[in-house]
């Protein structure tokens, strides 16, 4: 037995063998290890059952001699806790990431002895764990690993060496890792990486080292096929941890990190913004109006955490602060239910990844003699440009609120798009005057928390594939693209679908709970 493994570890090696173990009535073969004189390792349903008798013998007793009154012989690993299996010339090994506490997962290894003649069937039946503790998820990742030296108030390093290089060293991922310097060094690095030699580029970091990475790779002469091929994603090491969230599921290092190494492959809607003669992209949000003040304008009091998000909004609601604007939609899908309906249509959708990308696959392009350089060709135009045909410029003098999400998360339990999926070329939209009363006004903060927010009456919730806003009446203010500040100027959106590529649990939904839940019923 491996004794690296801590000593309360339910499958450390029994002193005392089992008598009787011959007597057992044998499992099913197929699935089934006998691996040494007292265990058996079986493929379950959804995890590895480890049934170790020898342990029960050791386990009946405690310190000092007490007898237990209960033995335990059977347990199981779930296959998504699997990190690796190999067979040596005398023993199995499986590393697995066992739970340390609510929010913490540390490798753990176990091993048992197999015989030699038993070899040949002992090779196949750890393949066919490996196969049902990845699935759809690729093994091995190549990865680029950025670290920002300054995340998590300078603890981004130290989470990574404690709680993500083990399991990915675990997982057999080869990492090359490299430090951020200064802000924008991340878009270089994207911008010459090699996308071929790795599968992943992952930001040890907050949300700003994935929108640099991002518009890295948009920066790339091949552009479109790189955003494709490379999976974008984020290791939560710092204050705002979004990307996580909601392809995750967690803030957690390392449980970000199994998620990772189990990640599937799914294409991501990404934004182009026009503003000026730049374009960029955008990956999470947009915001004008008490969003982006009560985020930007509150830098100097970070030291509160997420707090301080509360107390900026609070303090521009008691105000009643009206953002006047001129904005122009696209409107794709127009009332709440009908959001609604097209979630719950996505939730039944299992079509293959390149079905949600717009224009033609990588393959077929190749096949077609296409070259696809550069980003997408803009449909809707720029900022500077005529505004489209079908689209109307309507003032709004008391807009309170300008949310636009491509995620639905955007900060722990704080779920403004429950509507959102990863890939239906579609922004969620979300827009509140600035003149409602305040009781209505801080009912909105408390229902982006408890899932009431999408249902409130005073929300106005669309989903769209571009807008144009103007901020008028105003020489300065906040604009927020992914969290980072933009100049206080008109500034144009509209949605590429599948354009980019990031890792999820589930393939095509977000973890935050939806306006339908996930076994297709409507959320309440």
């Amino acid at each position: 037995m491996d004794t690296r493994a801590v000593d309360e570890d339910p499958f450390v090696d029994p002193v005392h063998p089992h008598p009787h173990l011959e007597q057992r009535q044998r499992p099913d073969e197929d699935s089934t290890l006998i691996a040494g004189r007292t265990a058996s390792l079986t493929l379950g349903t959804d995890s590895l059952i480890v049934l170790d008798e020898g342990f029960a013998q050791r386990q009946r007793w405690k310190c000092c001699g007490l007898l237990r009154n209960e033995s335990k012989t059977t347990h199981a690993i779930p296959f998504y806790n699997i990190l690796w299996a190999e067979l040596s010339q005398f023993e199995i090994s499986i590393r697995y990431a066992r739970p340390t506490a609510a929010n913490v997962v540390r490798v753990t290894t176990i091993n048992y002895p197999v015989e030699k003649p038993d070899h040949p069937r002992a090779i196949s039946w750890v393949e066919h764990l490996l196969e049902r503790a990845y699935g759809e998820s690729q093994r091995k990742k190549r990865i680029k690993l950025l670290v920002n030296p300054f995340g998590g108030q300078g603890k981004a390093q130290k989470w990574y060496l404690r709680d993500i290089e083990p399991i990915f060293a675990a997982a057999r991922c080869e990492v090359d890792l490299q430090k951020t310097q200064y802000q924008g060094h991340a878009v270089e690095i994207a911008e010459k990486l090699d996308v071929d030699a790795f599968d992943v580029i992952a930001a040890c970091s907050g949300d700003g080292l994935p929108h640099e990475i991002i518009n890295g790779l948009g920066k790339k002469v091949d552009a479109r096929p790189a955003l494709s091929k490379i999976a974008v994603v984020q290791l939560p090491c710092g204050t705002g941890n979004a990307m996580s969230w909601n392809l995750n599921g967690t803030d957690s290092p390392s449980l970000a990190a199994l998620a990772i190494v189990k990640g599937i492959k799914t294409p991501l809607d990404l934004v182009s913004i026009t503003q000026g003669d730049r374009r960029t992209l955008s990956f999470l949000s947009q915001a004008v109006g008490i969003i982006a003040d009560a985020d930007l304008a509150t830098e100097h009091l970070r030291w509160l955490g997420s707090a301080r998000f509360t107390y900026g909004v609070l303090i521009r609601l008691m105000r009643r602060t009206v953002y006047p604007c001129d904005l122009a939609v696209k409107i794709e899908v127009a009332t709440k239910a009908e959001v609604r309906e097209h979630y719950r249509q996505a939730l039944n959708d299992r079509s293959l990844p390149d079905q949600h990308r717009d224009g033609p696959s990588l393959q077929e392009s190749v096949d077609d003699g296409q070259n696809l350089t550069g980003l997408p060709e803009l449909r809707y135009g720029t900022v500077n440009e005529d505004l489209p045909e079908d689209w109307t410029l309507v003032p709004y003098d008391k807009l309170g609120n300008f949310w636009c999400g491509n995620m639905a998360f955007m900060a722990p339990r704080n779920n403004p798009f429950p509507g959102a999926l990863p890939n239906d070329g579609c922004m969620d939209l979300v827009t509140i005057d600035g003149d409602i009363n305040r009781l209505k006004a801080i009912q909105c903060i408390s229902g982006v928390e408890t899932g009431k927010f999408f249902d409130m009456s005073h929300v106005n919730y669309r989903k769209v594939s571009g807008y144009r806003i103007i901020p008028r009446n105003q020489k300065d203010g906040y604009i927020s693209i992914d969290g980072e500040r933009v100049p206080f100027e008109p500034f144009q959106a509209e949605v590429h679908r599948g354009l980019g590529t990031v890792l999820s649990k589930s393939g095509h939904v977000y973890e935050a709970p939806g306006v339908v839940s996930k076994s297709g019923e409507s959320a309440s």
